[in-house]
């Protein structure tokens, strides 16, 4: 099974380098990771492409330039490049475990959507971590991080190997399984078929308002919040304003309330105003814009 990951990231290229030395860790290769850059500046390029000269697996640079928050629109991109059936989430603050691309691959299932789980860690850990203790996997390992000063509580169970023991944790859990984009993958078809993103929204909870149109679809949750597994770096978030919550929220009600299936201004949109074009793709050679491919 072949797999898309996409990985959302803006101006944060030291978090981002942690991240991407998780992927190149990973223990399952077939996949290509696509990077969804808001408008990132040079160093994030260059870190992307010294990457990507190593990397045993494609690793794709999707760009537009900075004009505020518009990380939906940079994700519906990225969902148009994409080039395999099945879609994995993250965010570029997200240091994915050795085996984070394989739960996802072999927990995917035909009318379900996976909810995986995040271990939250404080600014002063998050800094100390290095790209050495990445590839050694200490990072997510609790007597490293409680080590380091990392208070982990109830959620060093989220820790635990991916065995007998994360899988039944998962079918104890009361949490109910919701899309959150920072670990969550489903089937492309799905995610054309409610509209992608809206483009419209801005921080605080685009993610959620496309998994209630999923589910409006009849997609159903799958809980792997204990075998799906990332750690959360600490960032701030000058993007969140009490108006885009607001109005998210409402957004949201609306959905529910009205079972909309479609993003009223998502993939489709974004093609038909001939949007494409102001994306770029940066790869090994020159960079160009590239042509939606609906159909791989």
């Amino acid at each position: 099974m072949d797999l898309s990951v996409i990985v959302s990231t803006y101006n944060k290229a030291e978090w981002l380098e942690k991240v991407l030395w998780g992927y190149l860790q990973q223990d399952f290769r077939d996949f290509e990771l696509l990077v969804a850059d808001d408008g990132s500046g040079e160093n994030t390029r260059e870190l992307i492409a010294k990457v990507a000269r190593d990397s045993p697996f494609p690793v794709r640079h999707i760009w537009h330039p900075d004009d505020g928050y518009r990380r939906s629109i940079i994700l519906n991109a990225a969902i148009v490049a994409s080039r395999h059936d099945y879609l994995v989430f993250s965010d570029g603050d997200c240091i994915p475990r050795s085996d984070f691309v394989r739960a996802h691959a072999e927990l995917a299932e035909p009318g379900r959507f996976l909810s995986g789980g995040s271990v939250y860690l404080s600014m002063d850990v998050s800094r100390r971590i290095s790209t050495e203790d990445v590839a050694s996997g200490r990072f997510a390992e609790p007597a490293w991080l409680r080590e380091q000063g990392q208070k982990l509580g109830r959620h060093r169970l989220r820790l635990v190997p991916r065995d007998w023991r994360a899988a039944l944790l998962d079918r104890l859990t009361t949490t109910n399984p919701t899309w959150n984009l920072n670990n969550a993958s489903t089937w492309r078809d799905w995610i054309f078929a409610a509209n992608g993103m809206e483009a419209g929204m801005q921080y605080g909870g685009a993610d959620r308002a496309l998994g209630s149109r999923l589910e409006n679809l009849g997609l159903k949750g799958k809980r792997a919040r204990f075998r799906a597994v990332l750690v959360h770096l600490d960032h701030d978030r000058p993007y969140k304003t009490k108006e885009s919550i607001q109005k998210n929220k409402a957004i949201r009600r609306r959905i529910v309330s009205g079972g909309e299936t479609r993003a009223r201004d998502g993939l489709e949109e974004m093609v038909e105003r001939g949007m494409a074009g102001g994306f770029l793709e940066f790869g090994p050679g020159e960079p160009g814009g590239f042509e939606p491919d609906w159909n791989h």
